[in-house]
């Protein structure tokens, strides 16, 4: 697995940053609403969280919520087989050097 190259906007990192990406707990949509409400509309938040789910970035106990209410009650967290490459997304190293050895032959 691994190697896969992921592309993320600004407002998927910001909620991959406030899931948290190394840890497998999950957040309650309420406190996610609190960690990312000043750059959110509360709209903006629950399509955006939809987006990542659907490419299954983010996991989710509920398959469905449509207003706050319902989003409140959801909990949610990263997808533990993209945690590396969400990390590495998120915190990109320059490219590995390459290694002087040389094959002779």
């Amino acid at each position: 697995m691994g190697g896969r190259e992921i592309q993320l906007d600004g407002g998927e990192v910001t909620i991959i940053k406030a899931l948290g990406v190394g840890a497998s707990q999950e957040v309650n949509g309420e406190d996610l609403l609190a960690k990312v409400s000043s750059e959110f509309v509360p709209a903006d938040l629950i399509d955006t969280v939809k987006d990542l789910i659907m490419v299954g970035y983010v996991e989710a106990d509920k398959s469905s919520f449509y207003n706050l209410d319902e989003f409140k009650s959801v909990h949610f967290r990263v997808n533990p087989g993209y945690s590396k490459d969400l990390r590495e997304a998120l915190n990109p190293q320059r490219q590995k050097p390459k290694s002087r050895r040389v094959r002779r032959e």
